[in-house]
This record gives C-alpha cells, structure tokens and sequence, in this order.
C-alpha cells in the first residue's frame, strides 16, 4: 500500500481533517516521541486487564495503540476484539466490553441501556479515527468506474441489474460495459460501515434509496459476508460483483475501486485528499464530552469523495469499575495523544486535527 498518500490528508487536514485506513504490517514500529512538540508523551500507566470489542476499521490502530502502550506500562494486558460495530455495542451494553469501538454512533433506543451500565454517568462517543468507505466492483474490461449516488443507490437495491444498464452507461459514456450480471456484496453482520453508507444513499438518493440507514442490511437480494475482509474476498473472487468496504481492505485485495458523485457534480475518486475535503465539513453533533459528529454527505466542495466514516470509542463518562479506570484512561488518553495519533501515519491513517484531538483528550480526562 503506498503510504505516502495519508501523508496529503495529515497537512490538509491539521485544522479540520481526520483519516482512517487499517493496512499494518509487522514491519510498521510505533513512532517514539512523536507528539505536536516534538516530545514523547506523559502516559499513565495503569495496571490488570481490559476487555474491549466492536469496529474491525480501527482493528489495526487499536493493535498499534496497544502494543506502544504496552511497551511503555509492563504488566497489562488489553483485549481488543474486532467483532463488528454493533457486536461491540452489545457487548457493551451486556457488560463484557469496557468500551466499544463503533462506526456509527448509539440508536436513540441503545444510548438509555448503555447509559444504564455508566452508574452516575452516560456512554459517551469519543472519535479517534475517520476514513473513508470504498465502493470496490470487479468487472472484467472494465476500469475508472464512476457512478453517481442515484445509480449507485439502483444498484443495491436491486433496480438496476446489469452492467450495461442505461443508468451506469450515463455515467461512463466512453467505457464498454459488459451484459454481465451485477452481484452486489453486503455485510451480513452489523457493521457501522453499512450504516454510514446506506446513510450516504438515504440522504443523497432518497428517491431510489427507500431502506433508510441501519447497521444491519435491510435492501433485497445480493451476497452477503461477514467483515469488510469478507466483502473484499467476495467481491475479489466473483466477476460482475460490486460491494462497499473501509479503504484498506480495498487496496490490501487490489481492487478496482468507483469514483463517486458528489454534490458538487462531479465524479470524485477515492484518494485521502478527497476524504478530507468531506470530513472537513464535519461538525460535532454532540454535546459536552459526548463528541458524535455530523458528516455532510452532500458536500458540494470541489473534489470532495463523499463516502466518509467516523469511529468512536463508547465508554463511559462515569462508572467505570475501579479496577479498570485507570488502565481505560491510560490507553484511551495514549490514543488521543498527539504521540499516539501521530504513530499511526506509517500503517496509512492521519492524525486527529487538534481541534478535535484536543477535545477528544480533554474528555478522556474526564472519566471517572
């Protein structure tokens, strides 16, 4: 995976970017000292164990924040299952996860029983990481796919059917499409990745997008795989096929991925310049040291690719187990780090801007 392009979305996006991808190796070494000022930063160590589970985006970061933060505090262990957004939510909401990692933030329904496992507190979204969401095809003769949200909204939900189909001939006048069959790829497990993108088809393709948005694919038909490496391998292994993943998993299975339409008209490919532009137009939604973001994701800013994520870390504000505060504060506060953000520029994500960092910190300070 070439790196250097998250190196763009870092310097465009000090003042208002995030980035997320999750494409680590063994070779990728956390970066020391690597925080705004050029110092290491101060961590608290806490000690015995933490359970956590939920977002398979942050799957990598999480193993990255984890392995520094245990190289600097001997003596804990930290468990950190990439389960699924909504695995992790319940897991939460059950008791068997400190905190959960998720793409999409509490139902109106989930918050109250979440808030119910924070004695004195509530459940609280902090953003750590935000990146885009791949639409990957595999289509034989066919490359620089582009579709506009209405056709791409066709497509999953089983109105259009072919690959040379009117409404994508529209799109892409110079290509020869084939008469193949299209097999859309879904995730069968709740995912905050099927939220935010049948988020993006509900707010931009209202008409022919008529499943609202949910974790849990709700539209008729297609194949459904567990995971966004699920979806990639399927849609890999299967000519005609089409499906929505986290950016990386697309360029870890070297698939061909659309560009997409965005409000400004154009077709915009998936680069992490492109990612910034959207979520530069991110707001936070939340109040206090609850840090929901708002997504546009009908920006109209040239150039913008409009499919964008965000991935909290649900923990409580207050309440959590005496044994287990001063270890979820320790390894949280490494992550909102400007160290532990910056660590993570060499396995393909850019730091929080610090206007966002900093709250992030600031509320994970807050916990008790």
């Amino acid at each position: 995976m070439k790196l250097q392009r998250y190196g763009t979305i870092a310097c465009l996006a000090l003042a208002a970017t995030l980035g997320l991808s999750a494409c680590g190796s063994d070779n990728n070494e956390p970066t020391s000292g690597a925080s705004a000022s050029g110092s290491a930063a101060a961590v608290d160590c806490g000690t015995g164990t933490v359970n956590a589970q939920g977002s398979s985006a942050q799957k990598n970061a999480m193993a990255e924040w984890i392995k520094a933060y245990q190289q600097k505090c001997a003596g804990t262990t930290i468990n950190y299952e990439a389960s699924g957004s909504g695995a992790g939510i319940q897991a939460f909401i059950a008791g068997t996860a400190d905190f959960a990692g998720s793409d999409s933030a509490l139902k109106p329904e989930e918050q109250p029983q979440a808030d119910a496992k924070c004695a004195g507190g509530k459940a609280i979204h902090l953003p750590m990481v935000i990146g885009p969401v791949a639409v990957a095809y595999n289509v034989s003769g066919v490359d620089n796919l582009q579709l506009k949200p209405a056709t791409l909204a066709k497509i999953f939900a089983g109105k259009v059917t072919k690959w040379d189909d009117a409404a994508i001939k529209a799109d892409n006048p110079d290509a020869k499409l084939p008469a193949t069959t299209i097999q859309t790829v879904h995730r069968s497990d709740e995912s905050g990745t099927t939220d935010n993108f049948t988020k993006f088809l509900s707010k931009t393709s209202e008409s022919d997008w008529t499943f609202s948005n949910a974790k849990a694919w709700k539209a008729p038909g297609g194949t459904g795989a567990k995971g966004s490496d699920g979806v990639a391998s399927s849609v890999k292994g299967a000519d005609g096929s089409i499906g929505y993943m986290e950016w990386s998993f697309a360029e870890n299975a070297g698939l061909k991925m659309a560009k997409i339409g965005n409000g400004n008209g154009e077709f915009a490919a998936l680069t992490a310049e492109a990612a910034g532009k959207t979520i530069a137009g991110a707001t936070v939604d939340g109040q206090g040291d609850d840090l929901k973001l708002k997504i546009d994701y009908n920006t109209k800013e040239a150039g913008a690719y409009p499919i964008v994520l965000a991935t909290y870390e649900i923990v409580c504000s207050k309440g959590l187990a005496a044994d287990k505060l001063k270890l979820v504060k320790g390894l949280l506060g490494y992550a909102a780090s400007a160290e532990g953000q910056n660590s993570l520029t060499d396995l393909g994500y850019a730091p929080l801007p610090e206007t966002v960092r900093t709250k992030v910190e600031a509320a994970v300070k807050n916990l008790s």
